[in-house]
């Protein structure tokens, strides 16, 4: 797969610009949407909801911003890489390209969104008076870690895009009821034990608690909780590899 990018790295490139182009285009603002927009969300969320569930919680902000940052991208994406098989169709039916380019450079771009708003949420993280440690670095594992499972998720749903268009409908209603099951901007505290660990069974409240675990409490978490994001990691990115490379040569035909 690396010596097949590096054929086509030019083209690879062209598409990364064109996807962070096409974004802001006939913008006033422009890139800077990349850190209005999270902030603009956060201080929504901040208003609504600091009233009815941030009242007791400690560096709420930070714990709100942590939730909101790992979902929103998470949530793009997912929905971006869904649709670039489609989106690229005329290159790939008159060309013989790796047609995983298309959705690796959604995700690059999905990716540089993510670093600019990671550096507001380190803002926000010294406002709220967040002590950072060494620890910090320890981010790095739940960044790539979920770098590969957003685009495995985008290699199932890109694939199932290309055959069933109501997937896009379905995802936009599956992935709102991931949000308020992440517990983005309420505890799990006050729960039982056995509906903690409930929360555990959805991949994106693990990187999510990674986050909190790291900035908020400037904690590691356990061994076994690295495997279970490991586990989710293998199965979701080895299915995606395995629709792309089972139906390859039928993606044609759909288009």
């Amino acid at each position: 797969m690396f010596q097949r990018l590096q054929m086509y790295q030019f083209l690879f490139e062209e598409l990364v610009k064109r996807d962070f182009k096409k974004k802001y285009k006939r913008t006033v603002l422009g890139v800077a949407w990349s850190i209005l927009s999270p902030l603009l969300t956060l201080l929504v969320m901040r208003l609504v909801f600091t009233q009815f569930f941030g009242r007791t919680t400690p560096h709420y902000t930070t714990y709100l911003f942590c939730g909101n940052l790992v979902f929103s991208y998470f949530n793009e994406s997912t929905s971006q890489g869904m649709t670039s098989l489609m989106g690229n169709a005329r290159i790939f039916t008159k060309v013989n390209v790796p047609k995983y380019l298309f959705l690796f450079s959604k995700n690059v771009q999905t990716l540089i969104n993510f670093g600019l708003t990671l550096c507001v949420f380190f803002v926000f993280c010294v406002m709220d008076n967040i002590t950072f440690t060494w620890k910090l670095v320890c981010l790095l594992y739940p960044i790539c870690f979920l770098v590969l499972f957003n685009i495995g998720v985008g290699l199932i749903l890109s694939a199932l895009f290309v055959f069933f268009r109501d997937i896009q409908y379905l995802w936009s209603v599956f992935t709102m009821l991931l949000m308020y099951m992440s517990a983005i901007f309420y505890t799990i505290d006050n729960y039982s034990p056995m509906v903690r660990n409930l929360f555990l069974l959805n991949p994106v409240y693990l990187f999510i608690r990674y986050f909190r675990k790291i900035v908020i409490e400037a904690s590691i978490p356990t061994v076994w909780f690295h495997l279970l994001m490991l586990a989710d990691v293998i199965i979701v990115l080895g299915l995606g590899c395995w629709m792309y490379k089972k139906y390859n040569t039928k993606f044609l035909y759909y288009v």
